[in-house]
């Protein structure tokens, strides 16, 4: 009896087991299944962190400008993270990180850190450091080691006529830079007819200006000066003197931001008697305004400025794309990051990430060859305006879509304030003409 009794317990239980076993059966395939429209390449998406490298002029005489720059691309980067990165369609998300180093507005140290920055810290993409010079010597690093290099803060014609094919300019070009400038007196005054240009003797600043006097001459002015001083002069008094003596009626020229807010406090100083006074690099910079009534009346080619509005608009009625914040959000992130208004170089910072993220995106890659590929197919308008890049032998990487405008230091309610003065179209006020002294 007891053994008929074990039997039949060891049945039930057999029986129990078997039952169970069936019924957790469907819960196989069901963890098979992915969510509706999701791969199995999505559904093990991973995270990647790419490493972006770029000098900043810490230090030296390019401090200012670089680091509004640096400050710009950095917005950018905690943007994106703090988002969630950038999705590719295999579900991949990626992220970034800087490598980043002083390179002392040096361009010996230039060529040494971008070589450090792609052999040992494993830079997946670069970004410029600030101005022609520098650029230039990192542009030959970039290309030699084949990295893809997106340049902002580098004007320089010259640097995209080397024949490199991974160097990609965010800038108008050098060659246009003041052009604009000579539209803008023709237009003020039919009459003026003597023009000085005073330059600083650096790359970027002499690509400028001989491409202006050019133009100049094409439009009728007499060039009464034409001249050059080192990079560290602080005395501008003996060229002042020569504006004076050459009967100049307009000055164009200057450099960076050290040297061109001296050379217009001195102008002012001085009273030296011309009508209207364009500068490079300076004026732009929110800092200019420190000169006080030296600051007033002086004009500056601007990349970008905070009044100028490009629009999704605006990229329809020009048949292309449009990609990035406005500049209202660029604007009001900037601001919040950095309790400062953003100058162009801020903007040309924050820029060349854009222009970066959106490559990414159209490759739909990290692969550095996909992405110079989709940034040679660019033709795209953000908050910063018109991008576009030369894609021949001759001019690889050259920006062919970005354009220029002017600003004048003027008051209003009795403070400096920065207006749009050319081109029209996109002015906020009128000329200031003669310049008042």
């Amino acid at each position: 009896m007891k053994r008929l009794f074990w039997m039949a317990l060891v049945l039930a239980l057999a029986l129990g087991l078997l039952v169970g076993c069936k019924k957790a059966e469907p819960t196989a395939p069901a963890a098979e299944e992915a969510p509706a429209g999701e791969t199995q390449a999505q559904a093990e998406a991973q995270e990647i962190v790419l490493t972006i490298g770029f000098t900043e002029s810490k230090t030296g005489k390019l401090n200012v400008s670089s680091g509004r720059q640096a400050k710009g691309l950095r917005l950018w980067m905690k943007q994106v993270n703090e988002a969630g990165g950038i999705k590719l369609s295999d579900g991949t998300v990626v992220k970034f990180k800087e490598a980043s180093y002083d390179d002392e507005s040096s361009k010996d140290r230039v060529q040494e850190l971008y070589t450090k920055l792609i052999t040992e810290d494993n830079a997946d993409f670069l970004i410029s450091p600030y101005s022609s010079g520098l650029t230039a010597a990192s542009a030959v690093i970039a290309e030699q080691y084949e990295k893809v290099m997106i340049t902002t803060g580098a004007a320089s014609d010259s640097i995209y006529k080397q024949g490199y094919m991974h160097v990609f300019q965010i800038y108008t070009p050098a060659s246009r830079y003041l052009t604009g400038a000579i539209d803008m007196l023709k237009e003020a005054d039919p009459n003026l007819k003597k023009v000085a240009f005073v330059y600083e003797q650096a790359k970027f600043a002499t690509a400028v200006v001989k491409a202006a006097k050019a133009y100049a001459e094409e439009q009728g002015y007499e060039v009464v000066l034409f001249e050059g001083y080192p990079a560290d002069t602080t005395d501008f008094g003996p060229f002042i003197n020569k504006i004076v003596e050459s009967g100049a009626e307009a000055v164009l020229g200057g450099g960076h931001f050290q040297d061109g807010s001296t050379f217009a406090r001195q102008l002012y100083e001085k009273k030296a008697p011309v009508k209207a006074v364009v500068l490079l690099v300076a004026p732009p910079e929110p800092d200019f305004a420190e000169l006080g009534d030296a600051a007033y009346g002086i004009i500056g080619p601007s990349q970008w400025e905070p009044q100028v509005k490009f629009t999704p608009e605006a990229a329809k009625e020009l048949g292309i794309e449009w990609y990035g914040p406005s500049n209202e959000e660029f604007i009001k992130a900037y601001e919040a990051a950095y309790n400062e208004e953003p100058s162009y170089h801020s903007a040309g910072g924050y820029a060349a990430g854009v222009i970066l993220e959106y490559a990414i995106k159209k490759a739909d890659s990290v692969d550095p060859k996909k992405v110079k590929a989709a940034l040679e197919a660019t033709d795209v308008l953000t908050f910063f305006g018109h991008i576009k890049f030369d894609t021949s032998e001759e001019a690889h990487g050259l920006q062919i879509g970005h354009e220029m405008v002017y600003i004048q230091w003027q008051k209003k309610d009795g403070q400096l304030v920065k207006e749009v003065v050319w081109p029209k179209e996109g002015a906020t006020a009128e000329l200031i003409y003669p310049l008042p002294r």
